[in-house]
């Protein structure tokens, strides 16, 4: 009998160790709880292959380790590499016994790799290299340089370096830029004529503003509001009309569907389309007149949809607010706009109540913004402050997407041209993480109720929210909460969004940032007796959803190490002092603690725990001396005393105090 060949994403550790999932990810939730473990791929075995690279692999029966560090499990042999998750590397340029290798950046790849001719380009420097050849006898793999980044450990280099690494370019290719420069020159007048257009409702009497955060460069929604003669009130959630602007096939379409998402590190912004259409074009300045893709909702005074409508709009934004300037207004009583902002607000309170009563999980954590001088050295790490006009904001952007995903559903059900839509959904958290969770959590003294089978509800996620509001361990239960979720994702099979309590979810509102939005308008205007969606467009909708769900990863990723590397510099110059920090990991190599106000992660190691021995207690989340009985439990409250910032690896070490 032939032997069976699996095909499937591979995932591999620091140390060139492979796992293979045999039944993939899409049948892993029918057989839940007699799932096979995945297959060891020993590194000898592994043919080459690379984190996330979809390989063949065929099963090779029980694997001992000659080292005996494991007990023996099923294995597994690559046997073809199908296609390669990442062709390029970013790291610094290093020699060793006379040859030039990349160090790369990446901690998923597990060798350096050769560079034969460096150019230009010194020792020490930051370089995007292609991946070459890798001959079956050699240890490493053969690259090209495709760019000098810059000195490894200069601001502009590193953070251009994060980006790259990703993927990203702050560059747009030669079509792409003559593409928008031709909209420099015309765009003004064709939006003019467009703006005149009959098909388009017209909002430019109706009062409407932007909020959006002091340092936004795009405002891509803005919310219109009036109160009609029946007592209800008519509420526009406006989407700038990035569709109208960029056609399928062409370049800047080709480019926006590569990047598919902008990317925010901590002092710049990567955008997805280039600035004539973000920051001008298709951003809703206000005094101007813009194209808009509108969800218009005629609201009774609990905040009960009426009516809705979607469509082609015209609008004109009367203000330009900052989420603290709106703030402001509505804690005066009165200023600019002040009817219409307290009844949004009003009516968005009550709009969240609903959400809250049907199960969303309500998250709030904190996000750590940090100022920069002009050279990029960090200066102050804050928490941003959640005010209420950025979740008045939030809710009106959720009604929207929630309403355009039921809208759409029920118009590709109906088949014809139009089958298919994207959907943003959110999978029911894994048993086994709600489990490991509860756990955790009952060691820390707190309850978390789930059924028989390992489920949880919203409802009591939100409880125990609610319980740990204020308390020293909040930001850490919550951590952990957040990482025990699956993560949400772009497909165009609508299995609902948990976290939102919503049975529809899709994103509308942001197609200056997000591929997805922008198919969501090609859809909406599509279905109302704009350009149909050919067949072999839908088709492609299937690779779109995986494409943008990876890309919007590698953009968090980014955006997370930019963070991460500056509150290593921040605290680098520190080394020495002592701070207040909690137990945020406890594995058998030591403690992760995260400092208290910057909330920058760090590692003591585990020979320096303190004057004793001390053994990993897993099942209680825990280092106890042998000695002493001394415990240090994931949790507690810590003094530290840093000990070492290692800005490049963006790592920290701390010892207790």
């Amino acid at each position: 009998m032939a032997q069976a060949i699996y095909e499937g994403p591979i995932t591999m550790t620091r140390k060139g160790i492979g796992f293979f999932s045999v039944e993939g990810p899409s049948s892993a939730k029918a057989t839940k709880g007699k799932q096979e473990e995945d297959l060891l791929i020993p590194k000898e075995w592994a043919n080459h292959a690379l984190a996330g690279d979809i390989v063949k692999v065929a099963p090779a029966g029980m694997y001992s380790d000659p080292m005996g560090r494991m007990p023996p499990r099923a294995s597994g042999k690559v046997v073809e590499i199908v296609s390669r998750a990442r062709e390029t590397f970013v790291g610094t340029l290093v020699e060793e016994n006379g040859l030039t290798l990349l160090a790369p950046d990446y901690k998923k790849m597990y060798v350096p790799i050769v560079i034969l001719d460096r150019g230009d380009a010194q020792l020490g420097d930051k370089v995007l290299v292609r991946l070459g050849e890798w001959a079956a006898d050699k240890d490493y793999p053969l690259g090209t340089i495709e760019e000098d980044i810059g000195k490894a450990g200069m601001h502009e280099t590193e953070m251009r370096a994060l980006a790259l690494g990703q993927g990203f370019s702050s560059d747009f290719p030669p079509g792409v830029v003559a593409d928008a420069e031709k909209l420099e020159k015309n765009g003004a007048a064709i939006l003019a004529e467009e703006a005149r257009s009959p098909k388009r409702r017209d909002f430019r009497k109706v009062p409407t503003c932007t909020i959006d955060p002091f340092d936004a460069k795009d405002f891509d929604d803005a919310l219109s509001v009036q109160k009609l003669p029946d007592g209800n009130i008519e509420v526009g959630v406006h989407i700038a009309d990035v569709s109208f602007f960029v056609s399928p096939g062409t370049e800047l379409d080709k480019e926006a569907v590569a990047r598919a998402t902008s990317v925010y590190l901590v002092d710049r912004t990567i955008p997805m389309l280039p600035e004539v259409l973000s920051n001008d074009l298709c951003s809703l300045k206000p005094d101007e007149d813009r194209l808009a893709v509108s969800a218009v909702f005629t609201l009774d005074s609990d905040a009960n949809i009426v009516s809705e409508w979607f469509g082609e709009t015209v609008i004109h934004s009367d203000k330009r607010f900052t989420y603290e300037n709106a703030q402001e207004v509505l804690d005066a009583g009165s200023g600019t706009m002040y009817e219409e902002l307290s009844t949004l607000l009003a009516l968005s309170k009550k709009i969240r109540v609903r959400r809250q009563a049907k199960g969303a999980v309500e998250f709030d954590t904190a996000e750590v913004k940090i100022e920069l001088d002009a050279e990029g050295k960090p200066i102050a790490i804050h928490l941003k402050e959640r005010k209420d006009t950025m979740l008045m904001i939030e809710d009106f952007m959720l009604l929207a997407n929630e309403a355009v995903a039921k809208h759409l559903s029920k118009l590709s059900s109906k088949g014809g041209s139009h089958f298919q839509s994207l959907y943003r959904v959110h999978d029911e958290p894994d048993t086994d993480r709600i489990e490991n969770l509860a756990n955790l959590l009952r060691v820390m003294g707190y309850h978390l109720k789930t059924s028989g089978s390992g489920q949880v509800t919203g409802a009591e996620l939100n409880k125990l929210m609610e319980s740990v509001k204020g308390k020293p361990e909040e930001y850490l239960v919550k951590m952990a909460t957040l990482r025990s979720m699956s993560k949400a994702i772009y497909t165009t099979k609508n299995i609902g969004h948990f976290g939102l309590a919503f049975d529809f979810y899709t994103h509308f509102t942001s197609p200056i940032r997000r591929y997805p939005d922008l198919v969501i308008h090609r859809l909406i205007k599509a279905h109302s007796g704009g350009d149909p969606i050919t067949p072999n467009e839908m088709q492609s909708f299937d690779k779109l959803a995986i494409h943008a769900s990876e890309r919007e990863v590698g953009a968090s990723d980014a955006e997370r190490d930019s963070i991460k590397m500056k509150q290593v510099e921040f605290l680098a110059p520190r080394i020495g002092e002592e701070f207040d920090a909690v137990i945020s990991g406890v594995t058998e190599r030591g403690l992760y603690v995260e400092e208290q106000t910057t909330h920058a992660d760090g590692m003591i190691n585990i020979r320096l725990v303190g004057d004793d021995y001390f053994e990993y207690d897993e099942k209680h989340y825990r280092l106890v001396g042998k000695r002493t009985h001394k415990a240090f439990q994931l949790g507690d409250p810590i003094r530290v005393k840093l000990t070492a910032a290692r800005i490049p690896e963006k790592e920290l070490d701390f010892v207790p105090a």
